[in-house]
């Protein structure tokens, strides 16, 4: 087959970014010809707020050049409207409720204008897909039938190495962003014992006042950015990952991957992630936007080495199920389902 796949992102750390390259990984593995268009090559303007909107009007123009794919693949409607200009079966990708993540992060009135831009750029798609059950019933709601394929990682292909920097390590990776709790986080760090180091992975918004903290507490450690090799090998050289989201769309890259590297999860409970994510026995959950629960489990979890390694045990055996090699298949089965029809 010959595939497009349309992403506001394709590089980076978990998020779209890393289902994208998985994605790309695993066709091009099974001989599929993959081509992508996202940020990284297509212009776009490099300020909060419009990198979205700009992204939209700049894939919806290139793909005028582009024809002849039997599937053109888009991840969420930012890139939605680009697939009206190519011949093809098309599938939507949604990783969360749209118009809910944008509400979260930029107010009610384009909280509702995405929505009204969801459901226009949704009529396009000859399939879509969601990343949970829980989004998939939302969607039904709405009238939308929806084939449920979760979030995946590709498990041969992670780092065994380890990279422990300090005796109790406690890691957060992903965007500096509302949406995925850093601001709780940041909020605890003067009140974290010492003798307990927290590395922060990733950049976003949010990006100055983790530089702030870290230069204020010394248990606290800012590296910005990072290539996935070495942040595979930090969670694996950690104790506990922290990942306090208010929103999320089923279980993303870098929670497979701490489940993967058996790194034990403190996580706000969240309907996305199903039955898989179970407090005190895949994870220590926590209430989303609850900063003095996230202290507090911090701080029991870290002294409860046995806690900790009955988790990891319990969420390996879960992981198994969102390899690439199982989740990859579902999207192939797909495609062919809807070329046929």
């Amino acid at each position: 087959m010959k595939i497009l796949i349309i992403s506001p992102t394709q590089s980076g750390i978990g998020g779209i970014a890393g289902v994208v390259q998985n994605q790309i990984k695993f066709f091009e593995k099974m001989g599929h010809d993959v081509d992508v268009i996202s940020a990284e090559n297509t212009p776009i303007i490099p300020i909060k707020g419009l990198k979205n909107p700009s992204f939209m009007i700049s894939s919806f123009i290139k793909t005028k050049f582009k024809k002849n794919y039997d599937i053109v693949h888009a991840h969420n409607p930012a890139s939605a409207l680009a697939m009206k200009n190519i011949s093809g079966k098309k599938v939507i990708s949604l990783w969360g409720v749209f118009e809910n993540q944008v509400e979260l992060l930029h107010g009610d009135i384009l909280g509702n204008l995405s929505g009204k831009f969801e459901r226009n750029v949704l009529k396009y798609a000859d399939a879509i897909t969601v990343a949970s059950k829980d989004i998939q019933k939302h969607y039904s709601q709405l009238g939308y039938n929806s084939h449920y394929i979760p979030n995946a990682i590709d498990l041969e292909s992670l780092s065994k190495q380890e990279e422990r920097l300090y005796e109790n390590q406690v890691i957060f990776v992903g965007r500096l962003s509302k949406e995925k709790g850093i601001l709780d986080l940041l909020t605890i760090c003067e009140n974290i014992p010492k003798e307990i180091d927290v590395i922060i992975i990733g950049t976003g918004p949010e990006e100055n006042k983790v530089k702030e903290i870290s230069e204020k507490c010394k248990n606290i450690h800012f590296l910005g950015y990072q290539p996935n090799k070495r942040v595979i090998e930090l969670i694996s050289g950690s104790d506990i990952l922290i990942q306090p989201s208010l929103t999320e769309g089923g279980m993303n890259s870098t929670l497979l991957e701490s489940m993967a590297c058996k790194t034990s999860v403190i996580i706000a409970s969240l309907n996305v992630y199903g039955n898989d994510i179970r407090h005190l026995d895949t994870a220590y959950c926590i209430s989303p936007n609850s900063p003095d629960e996230l202290l507090q489990a911090l701080t029991t979890l870290i002294l409860d080495k046995q806690t900790r390694f009955e988790l990891t045990e319990n969420a390996y055996q879960i992981v198994l199920n969102y390899s690439w090699d199982v989740i990859g298949e579902k999207f192939i089965e797909l495609y062919k389902k809807i070329i046929k029809s």
